[in-house]
């Protein structure tokens, strides 16, 4: 966003100049009530109907923000934008979670954030490109068009709609499934029967609730420890955003860089994830952002070249967390919560990346004191990544009484669950 252009147009000098900088602040407020908002109603009214309600929001308030005429007017459609944006950013994964099988799960979670990185990548060309930022942000804003149409092929979770005992509906979606895999239509598995006894198993008698993720001793356990790994998570990849961005590089440079390193990052957690596991790699990827910080306080000023690279590499780590964690958190939670877990988890995240910029503001007092501030709530987050338990191999839970019925928190065992019925 060109904060100089809205500086000159709207008058924002003197005693308003801070106000252009507050746009940030907004956008990442509407993120925090749209990630609580679309988890808890996703989980109550379904994922592809809030889906296609936060592509929808994104595009007109997208379309309204660059029509703005007032600064009072884009700030608003800015905050709603970000609660949008929120929407479709926590409901994709889980529900293309819910739709594979276990052997499937790691690579369509690693390719979507492939494209999440090409975009990245891509955003650097288009705001190179486009000076003005009315037409910068219709042009950002437009791929969302696609996107809706897109949800016509799109399925509804069969595995919530379970859960609600909306037998019919996902009887109709898992014979679609089955012709497009070339797999009987006529199998008992799939017959309406067979899916109503599931249904009358996994059905969810009331509501789901925030208050639900804390009831339950294991559930309350992965609640927890979610809550401390995204903090770290995202509290240490902003705060090293925030560093790569002051090592003399402009902006296009930088957000080409975040694209560039996460490419990478994203081939070193499918195969470390395939072999190692979800817990070990995120507590890898965790602990090696820690390390990178703790080297950057150890080389000199002089060494630029040295501490570029290490900022470089630190990046990298911390976008093998991001990625990894929100293909962990979505396994461990059970369908009739994912969302609501999902949302709690990225309401402290974005507390953890809000609360960055803050700890960058330390460096007067001791210059080294905002990188250990990083280094250490990441190796924290990588201890507490050790008591989660392991998702590889593992059928995805359903209720909270399947969570329950797992085994120590340091194992997450297959079992038999009713969903594996009608899973190959």
């Amino acid at each position: 966003m060109r904060f100089e252009e809205l500086l000159d147009q709207w008058d924002l000098v003197c005693e308003q100049k801070g106000l252009n900088r507050a746009i940030s602040t907004f956008f990442f407020a509407g993120v925090l009530v749209g990630a609580v908002a679309f988890g808890y109603l996703s989980d109550r009214f379904g994922r592809r109907r809030l889906l296609l309600v936060a592509y929808v929001s994104a595009l007109v308030l997208g379309l309204v923000s660059a029509a703005s005429v007032s600064y009072i007017m884009f700030a608003i459609t800015r905050t709603l934008t970000g609660a949008a944006l929120a929407g479709f950013t926590i409901i994709v994964m889980p529900l293309e979670m819910e739709w594979l099988d276990v052997g499937h799960r790691t690579v369509a979670g690693i390719l979507s954030g492939t494209f999440w990185t090409g975009g990245v990548m891509l955003l650097a060309l288009v705001g190179y490109l486009i000076r003005d930022w009315r037409w910068l942000l219709l042009t950002v804003t437009l791929p969302c068009a696609p996107g809706i149409l897109s949800l016509w092929w799109v399925p509804e979770s069969a595995r919530w709609l379970l859960t609600q005992g909306r037998v019919e509906e996902a009887h109709k979606y898992l014979l679609r499934c089955a012709r497009l895999n070339g797999r009987p239509a006529g199998e008992d598995s799939l017959s309406w029967e067979t899916l109503n006894k599931v249904a009358t198993r996994e059905r969810v008698v009331r509501r789901p609730s925030y208050l639900d993720l804390f009831r339950t001793p294991r559930l309350r356990h992965i609640s927890l420890c979610c809550m401390v790994v995204w903090f770290g998570v995202n509290f240490s990849y902003y705060g090293l955003s925030l560093d790569v961005s002051g090592l003399g590089l402009n902006v296009y440079q930088t957000q080409l860089l975040f694209g560039a390193v996460e490419l990478p990052s994203k081939l070193l957690v499918y195969l470390s994830v395939r072999h190692a596991g979800r817990r070990l790699t995120l507590a890898g990827a965790l602990l090696g952002t820690a390390l990178s910080l703790g080297l950057r306080l150890v080389v000199s000023s002089e060494m630029l070249s040295w501490s570029t690279a290490l900022a470089v590499v630190g990046k990298g780590f911390s976008e093998a967390a991001f990625s990894t964690a929100y293909l962990f958190t979505s396994e461990l939670y059970p369908t009739v919560l994912r969302q609501t877990g999902m949302g709690l988890t990225a309401l402290v995240g974005r507390l953890g990346g809000s609360l960055a910029p803050l700890a960058a503001l330390l460096d007067g007092a001791w210059l080294s004191l905002p990188k250990l501030i990083y280094g250490g709530t990441a190796l924290l987050a990588a201890c507490t990544t050790l008591l989660l338990p392991e998702t590889r191999q593992a059928q995805l839970p359903e209720t909270i009484q399947d969570v329950e019925r797992k085994g120590a928190p340091s194992s997450l065992q297959e079992e038999e669950m009713p969903m594996k019925q009608i899973q190959d």
